[in-house]
This record gives C-alpha cells, structure tokens and sequence, in this order.
C-alpha cells in the first residue's frame, strides 16, 4: 500500500486535539479541544533555525510572565514549505473570547507580545490564522495526552460541496476496518469554522517517535486484509467521487517555540526546559617567552 493511502486510512498514535489546554477548565494532559485555533507562519529562506527560536521565544517570555492561563505547542516543518505552526486549544468560542479579553486587560503583557511579535515578522513571509471545530463523530480512539509526543503529522482534505453524507459513509467505513484488523489507529478529526474553505477537514495524530510511522505500514497492511479487495475497491471509488484532493506533512514539536502548562514540563523537563550546555572553560593563554 501506498504511504499516501496508508497516512489517509492508517493515522496512528495520539490524536493531537489536546495539544493545548485552558487551565481554567480542563487538565492540560486530559483533555480534547472543542475549538482549535492554528496560527499558520511562512519563514523566510534560512530563517526558520535559531533565529526563529529566538523570537518565538520573546512570545512565549511575555504569556509566561503575565502567567497567561492558556497554552499552546508550537510545530517545526519537516516536509512541505518552511513555516511554523502554533496550536491553541479552547473549549469553547466563549473561551477563547476570555483569552483575548486577558490580553486586552494587560497593557503590559499587550505591549511585549507586540513588540516580540513585531521582530518575530522579521523572520516570516506571511501569516494566517484558520479555527477549527473537534468532530467527535470523524475521529476514532483519540488520545488527549500528547504531552510526551515529539512528532505531528497533520493529514489534509478537501471534500467536494455537498458530498459531506459521503465523506461521513467513508470514515465510517475505515473505522469499522480498524476496529476489525485491531490496529494502533486512532485521530481527532477537526472541520473548519473560520479561515480556510468549508470543506477542508484535517486529521492530526501524535508521534512520540518516527518509529511510529513504520508501524502504520505495518497496520495498512492489516487494514487491507480487513477490508478486502472488494472493499477497498468501493471504498476507493467513493473516496475518488467525494474528495478533491488530500495531502500529508511531518511536524516536529519545537520546545523552544511552545508555551505549555507547568505540568507538561515537569512531567518532561528535559525537553520542555532543556538546560543550556555548559561553556567551556577558556583554555589558560600561555605567558609570551621573553
């Protein structure tokens, strides 16, 4: 099977709505987003290394300083352009207001994340915001503690007008073939409310390790069998009448770009909070012979 095919029918690991929590309402590790809010940042040429970082983290200085009660992950592109990705997670469209409303009320904290945000735009090319909505019903399994996870692969589709009863029979199909074969599948599927076309459905699964993406190969193969060559025959053929087209991309989680709840780091400081090496002593400079 087709890596293509396998990442549409094959999403294993964690589900990754949970990649951001409010402390006001939900443990960080435990749970699933109702609204999810993903800043979208192209990097220039060569800009996407330490100089990124470092203004990314004038951000997240600012939101740690203030104790801003909501968090979010930033993502590294591995495949597909150079940009950025930062997830935020509310549990509501009334939750996310609160969060603006904080920042409105801090002058401070108002002013230092403009003024990092403003050096950060040094760095990027454009910048675009797209929320989406958690469909409970698309997703299978989902797993809300990623805190541990290092990897995302974030899977696209778009799905023709009026073909959501479609798109809805489809996922409804590969399901039941997981829950057959017994796969490690499982995925939040979240729907766009604001910021991309209607239509535009995205799949997000946790890697704790890219081990995990050799394990979906295996898991396609068992999908196969579970479906059978008739059934994947019709399911291909429904898939190619509903769906315009779909892609796939590998993000790394960027502790550097992230601002996370305490409970993330302290169940992983050594990649939440990794110490700085240590300098060198300066070699002892010999005294010049007379």
């Amino acid at each position: 099977m087709k890596r293509t095919k396998l990442i549409l029918w094959g999403l294993s690991a964690a589900m990754a709505g949970s990649l951001v929590a409010s402390a006001q309402d939900a443990p960080s590790t435990s749970s699933i987003p109702m609204v999810l809010q993903i800043i979208r940042e192209y990097v220039k040429p060569y800009k996407g290394g330490m100089a990124h970082d470092k203004t990314e983290a004038g951000i997240s200085a600012a939101f740690a300083k203030a104790k801003f009660p909501y968090y979010y992950v930033g993502l590294t592109s591995m495949s597909g352009p150079s940009r950025g990705l930062y997830l935020t997670q509310y549990s509501s469209f009334a939750d996310w207001e609160k969060g603006n409303k904080i920042v409105e009320k801090n002058p401070t904290l108002n002013a230092e994340v403009e003024k990092a945000s403003v050096a950060d735009g040094e760095n990027l090319t454009s910048v675009d915001t797209g929320v989406f909505t958690y469909d409970a019903d698309l997703s299978f399994h989902p797993h809300a503690d990623i805190s541990h996870g290092r990897y995302m692969e974030l899977i696209a589709f778009q799905v023709k007008p009026g073909h959501r009863k479609d798109w809805e029979k489809i996922v409804a199909i590969v399901k039941a073939a997981h829950e057959k074969a017994g796969t490690s599948a499982h995925w939040a599927m979240f729907e766009p409310a604001y910021g991309r076309e209607d239509g535009d459905y995205i799949a997000l699964t946790s890697l704790k390790s890219m081990a995990e993406i050799d394990t979906d190969f295996m898991d396609g193969k068992k999908f196969g069998e579970a479906l059978g060559e008739e059934g994947m025959k019709k399911l291909d053929e429904l898939f190619a009448a509903t769906v315009t087209s779909s892609h796939s991309e590998l993000f790394a989680v960027n502790p550097r770009q992230s601002y996370v709840n305490p409970d993330w780091v302290a169940a992983d400081p050594d990649f939440w909070k990794p110490k700085a090496a240590a300098a060198k002593p300066a070699a002892d400079k010999k005294e010049a012979k007379p």
